[in-house]
C-alpha cells in the first residue's frame, strides 16, 4: 500500500497553516518538471526568501506576477541571433522557457525581488491583519462581566 506523500505541497507553498487548503492544492500540483531549481528559506519570524537559479537569463527576460495568492515566475529567453563565431561543442546551461507557480497564504506578501549572479531572490513577509492578531479579553467580576440586554432591563424593572 502506498502512503500519501505531501512533500510536493511543501515545496511550493509558503506560510500555510491550513492543511485543508494544501490537500485541495495537491490535485493541481505538477511535480514533473523541476526547472529551474529553487530554495525556500525562512529568514526569521515571518520573513521568507525564494531563491531561484536562473543561469543564462537576463533580468529583462524574467517576469514576476502575484495574482490571487499565487506567485508566478516566468522566464522567457529573448531570441538570440545565431552568431557564426560561436560554435558550441556542449551546451549544458539550460535557457529554456519556464513558468513556476508558488501558492501563498493569505497573510504572505511579496515585498521585493533582486537579481544577482544568476540567482533571482524574491523576498516575502507575513503580514497578519489587526483583526486576526491575538488580543486580550478582560475578565470582569460577577454581573459586571455580562452585557446588559433589553430583556434583562425589563426583568429588573
Amino acid at each position: 500500500m502506498r502512503g500519501f506523500d505531501i512533500s510536493p505541497l511543501l515545496r511550493s507553498s509558503i506560510g500555510f497553516e491550513n492543511l485543508n487548503r494544501l490537500v485541495e492544492y495537491a490535485g493541481r500540483v505538477d511535480t514533473g518538471d523541476a526547472f529551474p531549481p529553487y530554495n525556500i528559506e525562512k529568514l526569521g519570524d515571518g520573513a521568507y526568501r525564494i531563491q531561484m537559479a536562473v543561469a543564462g537569463f537576463a533580468r529583462s527576460e524574467l517576469d514576476l506576477t502575484v495574482q490571487e495568492n499565487t506567485l508566478i515566475v516566468v522566464g522567457q529567453a529573448a531570441p538570440e541571433a545565431e552568431s557564426r563565431e560561436r560554435q558550441f561543442l556542449h551546451r549544458g546551461i539550460a535557457k529554456r522557457a519556464f513558468e513556476r507557480r508558488f501558492q501563498l497564504a493569505d497573510t504572505i506578501k511579496v515585498t521585493g525581488a533582486s537579481f544577482e549572479n544568476g540567482l533571482l531572490n524574491i523576498e516575502l513577509v507575513r503580514e497578519i491583519p489587526e483583526h486576526k492578531k491575538p488580543r486580550k479579553v478582560e475578565i470582569g467580576a460577577g454581573q459586571d462581566a455580562l452585557p446588559v440586554t433589553a430583556d434583562a432591563r425589563l426583568a429588573a424593572a
